[in-house]
C-alpha cells in the first residue's frame, strides 16, 4: 500500500512519504471528536424530536457508510502538509522572517502555530509572491473560521467569479488579475447562513 500511497502523493505533488501522510492524516483525526455510536445521544429527548420532525437523520451509521469525517481528515493533512514555515514563506515572498511575523500579527496573512512555530496556508501565496490582492480578501473574512474553511473557500470554484466561461476559485482569480473587492465580498460571507 505504501507505494501506492506514496504515488498517489507524487502525482498530487506532496512531498512527504507515505509514513509522514499517514502521520498526519492519524493527528487530525485524533483532533476529531471521537465517532459517536448514537448521534441522538447529545440531546434530550425533547431536542431530538424537535430535529427529527425538522428532518434530521439522528440513525447511527451503518457499517457499509462511509465516515464523513474521513474526506476532513484527509483535507486537514494536505492543508497541514502543504503550509509553508515562516522561513519559507520569508524566502518565498523574499523578506525577512520577521517581515512575514509582522504580517501575520496584522492579518496580512494567516496561520496557525504548529509544533512551535507558525504555518502558512500555501494558497496565500503564488511562486514568488503573496497572492495579489490577499490585504483585501482577509480583512473581510471573518477571523473565527478554521483554516480549512478558508482555504476551501479560497479554492472552489464560485459561480460569482467566472473566468473565460466557467467559475474560478478565488485563488485562480487573484492570480488572473481579477478584482479582489469581489473576492472579499464573497469572503465576508463565509460562515454565515445562506
Amino acid at each position: 500500500m505504501s507505494a501506492a500511497l506514496e504515488t498517489v502523493l507524487a502525482r498530487a505533488g506532496l512531498k512527504v512519504t507515505a509514513n509522514e501522510f499517514l502521520t498526519l492524516v492519524e493527528d487530525a483525526a485524533k483532533k476529531l471528536t471521537s465517532p459517536q455510536v448514537d448521534p441522538g445521544a447529545h440531546f434530550t429527548e425533547a431536542e431530538r424530536r424537535a430535529l427529527t420532525e425538522a428532518g434530521l437523520d439522528l440513525t447511527p451509521l451503518s457499517d457499509s457508510e462511509v465516515d464523513a469525517r474521513a474526506r476532513t481528515v484527509a483535507e486537514q493533512a494536505v492543508l497541514r502538509d502543504t503550509a509553508l514555515s515562516v522561513n519559507q514563506a520569508a524566502d518565498r515572498v523574499g523578506v525577512d522572517s520577521s517581515r512575514i511575523r509582522h504580517r501575520i500579527s496584522e492579518r496580512r496573512l494567516i496561520g496557525w502555530k504548529d509544533r512551535g512555530g507558525w504555518r502558512l496556508p500555501a494558497w496565500q501565496f503564488s511562486d514568488t509572491d503573496v497572492l495579489p490582492g490577499l490585504d483585501a480578501v482577509l480583512a473581510m473574512m471573518p477571523a473565527d473560521q478554521p483554516a480549512l474553511v478558508l482555504a476551501n473557500f479560497m479554492t472552489t470554484p464560485q459561480e460569482d467569479l467566472e473566468i473565460g466561461d466557467r467559475p474560478a476559485s478565488p485563488r485562480e482569480w487573484l492570480l488572473a488579475g481579477g478584482d479582489p473587492q469581489r473576492v472579499a465580498e464573497l469572503a465576508a460571507t463565509i460562515g454565515t447562513p445562506a
